[in-house]
């Protein structure tokens, strides 16, 4: 057994190796080698083998490859960039202009896609050139697209939500339902501050473009069809009862694969792009999972969660308290921690002790993402940034900074919300399901 003071070490040490750039698969890897040989004995190293079978044997994990497979075809064969000009024609006539494309293109494709660098990535290369052309503020521009693409991780299908699950063994069709209303809250949200900011401050919003008529704007919609049939298809068939989400994300990709022929863009280059980068994406993915699952074996024969539950309860702290300090906990941890890496480091520590305090396995998940949402936006580490920055390619990446500033403030606005009326989370998962 180890004590609260032992397991507080080893997190250090885990953190600082991540910090000084050690891959997160092999930081978690080693502390867990270590507190098992310090504590336990080598013998216990025997024990990985089983453990990485039973991991990799999981049926729910199959769902990773797949739903990142469906984001590559439909960002690679067009469809992607016609939503986003489909979307341009309605959201255009609202204060702000296409800054609110940038909003309801990153939803719309965080429903199909379930990542929030590819979000970034995609909205970036489509929106930043025409941007340009209208003279927008684009500090704002930046922020706008770092901030939207976060709701890749929100609204379902979220890879992310699927490995929490599986860490967790919560339910991930009630997480899908889970992410819904925040999700779609959040995009609003995120309006909302755009349309007051260019209220405020017209010049941000650049040079109105003519504004479509009614039968261009109707004709507009049919770029909206692919990602809304493939949502409605993917989430309506796990809610139905007809599929899991892994069966759904299979049809998902099926259905991707159908219209990217229909919008003649199936090509064997094209294909093989796609299966590089999902199997790239996916062996990074899944290595960590094996590490993280492994770090949750041997903490769980430490008593970690023991331990920690027991410090927690000896502070005597109510709800609220504990959920405060778990969102300056993990401001300070994304400033210097990847989101993929704070979750899976942090989840096998902190979720017992969430059990413990009578928190809702569900609600801690969104809570969770929009933490790490906010880890996405956040210098000096914000992934979202880098990658608007990196399809930018000039100017200093402060501009990218100083535009998020808003929405950092809307996604705190957000957990508040949901801190203060849960039933925006639980209320739709526990009703369907």
């Amino acid at each position: 057994m180890i004590d609260f003071a032992g397991a507080a070490i080893g997190f250090a040490m885990m953190l600082g190796m991540m910090i000084l750039g050690v891959h997160v698969a092999v930081a978690i890897f080693l502390i867990s080698v270590i507190g098992a040989v310090v504590y336990l004995g080598p013998q216990l190293l025997n024990t990985f083998g089983t453990q990485l079978w039973a991991v990799m044997n999981d049926f729910i994990l199959t769902a990773i490859p797949l739903f990142i497979l469906l984001g590559e075809l439909l960002l690679r064969s067009g469809i992607t960039k016609n939503m986003y000009y489909g979307l341009s024609d309605w959201l255009g006539r609202l204060p702000g202009g296409l800054l609110h494309t940038n909003i309801g293109a990153s939803a719309l494709f965080a429903s199909v896609s379930g990542s929030s660098v590819a979000t970034a990535a995609t909205i970036s290369t489509v929106a930043l050139p025409e941007f340009r052309e209208r003279k927008y503020n684009e500090r704002l521009v930046l922020g706008s697209i770092a901030a939207g693409a976060t709701l890749g991780i929100l609204i379902p299908p979220s890879v992310n939500l699927i490995i929490y699950g599986a860490l967790t063994s919560t339910s991930i069709g009630r997480l899908f339902a889970a992410g819904i209303v925040p999700g779609l809250l959040l995009a609003s949200l995120f309006m909302l501050a755009i349309a007051l900011i260019c209220s405020l401050y017209p010049k941000m919003a650049g040079i109105e473009a003519e504004r479509p008529d009614l039968a261009q704007r109707l004709r507009s919609l049919r770029h909206l069809i692919p990602p809304l049939s493939i949502f409605a298809v993917v989430m309506g068939s796990i809610y139905l009862g007809w599929a899991t989400p892994t069966e759904a994300a299979a049809v998902g990709v099926l259905m991707a694969f159908a219209l990217a022929a229909g919008n003649r863009a199936l090509s064997f280059r094209m294909l093989h792009d796609a299966f590089i980068s999902t199997v790239r994406t996916t062996a990074m993915i899944l290595l960590i999972i094996i590490a993280a699952f492994y770090l949750k074996f041997i903490i769980g024969i430490l008593g970690v969660p023991q331990a920690m539950t027991a410090f927690v309860a000896a502070m005597d702290l109510t709800t609220l308290q504990f959920i405060l300090a778990l969102v300056v906990f993990y401001l300070v941890l994304g400033c210097f921690i990847e989101t993929l890496s704070m979750m899976v480091g942090t989840i096998p520590i902190v979720f017992p002790v969430v059990v413990f305090m009578g928190i809702d396995p569900v609600w801690f998940g969104i809570f969770l993402v929009l933490m790490m949402e906010l880890a996405l936006i956040t210098p000096p580490v914000g992934m979202n940034l880098f990658v608007v920055q990196g399809v930018r390619r000039t100017g200093p990446v402060t501009d990218v900074f100083w535009g998020i500033l808003p929405f950092v403030v809307v996604v705190l606005v957000m957990v508040a919300l949901i801190t203060a009326f849960p039933a925006l989370v639980t209320w739709l998962p526990y009703r369907i399901m």
